[in-house]
């Protein structure tokens, strides 16, 4: 059968032709990243590793930036790893810097500044529209791998309707009807990943009970930069950089934590009645929201598969664990995935052993736990102590605040972790 493949990568030359080193389930941002860090990566003879994508949607769909685009909060670890792979030019006049963060409770004397320059670096973090991000990963990885490997596949639209673990490989069967055999599979393909069902892992779910009000909104006064992080009686509000085309840029990106029933009554307000209870929450910061655009809500849920590796298969990203965005560390912790991941793959190309050596797969899987493990404790104890009106919680969170701002060995603590490191 006629292989699917909808891109401008060319097909590598294999025996045969749907066998492959990896095969990567989903083509978003975690797939193509994936296949980004192990497209350069060569086996003991010197070749490239064979490398195929399976993606439901058609990768050339992408969709027109407009005000209402989503956005990413990418950590300086993140960035730092995406110039490691030549993807960063691409992305950086796009992207946003964060040089201040400024971390307040509405009506109470709590307040914590965290600044770039108080920490060496140009930038403690960036916002970059999410289908840049994608666009720059797609170019990146077609420029990657124009040279004589062609090492790259893609099956595109298709998906999984069946997987098979065999002691020395992968069989998978597509939509298609095509048959895959892989060493490697990594299962980039989302919260509701196919390979985790085939697999049977199970995972555990864990509801916030509140829901994220996402929006673009433009504000009377400039942003210089600055991230917030304003605690309400509501619920948290992030309010994000982004850049608007001008040379001070009024454009944010916010994202505002609420119950289920406070989100669905305030995203169903018409556009001033939205603005004024916004400038009532957020203040006075950036004076009045002068332009606001479509309101998104989704709920909020903690989801952690309760295995991180499978027979030759590991999961990356949402696959594996789905995060409250109080902190904005969710993608940030998927990338972390795909970087320890293709350092795995690559130990055991020198030490020559099976790409999904399951002992290496084990190893990589303890290091993404207690990973996972330090950011699920920062989101949640966050969540807990600023999503909650007791008054002593209130008076703690606001002397913990004060502490914060004025002690720099705790100070560091979070910025390094904020940042990635």
């Amino acid at each position: 059968m006629e292989r699917k493949n909808s891109t401008s990568f060319e097909q590598p030359q294999n025996e045969d032709q749907n066998q492959f080193d990896i095969v990567i389930a989903g083509g978003g941002l975690s797939g193509t990243l994936s296949a980004l860090g192990l497209a350069s990566l060569k086996k003991v003879d010197g070749s490239s590793l064979s490398i195929a994508i399976i993606e439901a949607n058609d990768i050339h769909q992408t969709p027109k930036l407009s005000f209402d685009s989503r956005v990413l909060a990418l950590s300086h670890g993140s960035a730092k790893y995406l110039k490691s792979l030549s993807v960063w030019d691409d992305i950086a006049p796009h992207a946003t810097a964060i040089k201040n963060i400024h971390i307040s409770d509405r009506g109470h004397y709590g307040k914590a500044r965290l600044a770039a320059q108080d920490h060496q670096v140009s930038a403690l973090g960036y916002v970059v529209e999410m289908s840049l991000l994608g666009k720059a990963f797609l170019s990146e990885l077609s420029e990657t791998t124009q040279g004589e490997s062609k090492n790259i596949s893609w099956f595109c639209p298709d998906h999984i309707t069946d997987i098979e673990w065999q002691s020395e490989s992968v069989n998978i069967t597509l939509n298609s009807s095509q048959q895959l055999k892989a060493k490697l599979l990594l299962a980039c393909d989302g919260a509701q990943s196919t390979c985790r069902q085939f697999a049977n892992i199970s995972s555990s779910h864990q509801p916030y009970n509140q829901s994220a009000l996402i929006a673009n909104v433009s504000m009377a006064k400039p942003h210089n930069n600055i991230a917030y992080e304003r605690f309400t009686e509501l619920g948290p509000i992030a309010m994000l950089p982004l850049t608007d085309n001008s040379e001070q840029s009024h454009k944010c990106s916010l994202v505002w934590t609420l119950t289920p029933e406070q989100a669905d009554e305030i995203k169903a307000l018409g556009d001033n009645a939205f603005k004024q209870h916004l400038e009532i929450a957020f203040g006075s910061w950036l004076g009045s929201v002068e332009k606001v655009g479509e309101r998104v809500t989704y709920p909020l849920n903690l989801v952690q598969a309760n295995e991180q590796v499978y027979h030759r298969m590991a999961l990356i990203g949402n696959a594996s664990h789905t995060i409250h965005p109080i902190a904005g560390q969710g993608f940030n912790l998927g990338l972390r995935d795909v970087q320890q991941l293709c350092e795995t793959v690559k130990n055991n190309i020198e030490q020559g052993l099976d790409l999904a050596d399951f002992s290496s797969l084990m190893r990589y899987a303890v290091k993404r736990k207690t990973d996972h493990q330090q950011v699920i404790t920062l989101t949640d104890s966050l969540v807990t102590l600023f999503s909650n009106d007791l008054p002593p919680l209130i008076a703690g969170r606001n002397i913990g605040l004060k502490v914060l701002n004025y002690f720099t060995p705790l100070k560091q603590r979070l910025v390094d972790k904020t940042m990635g490191y």
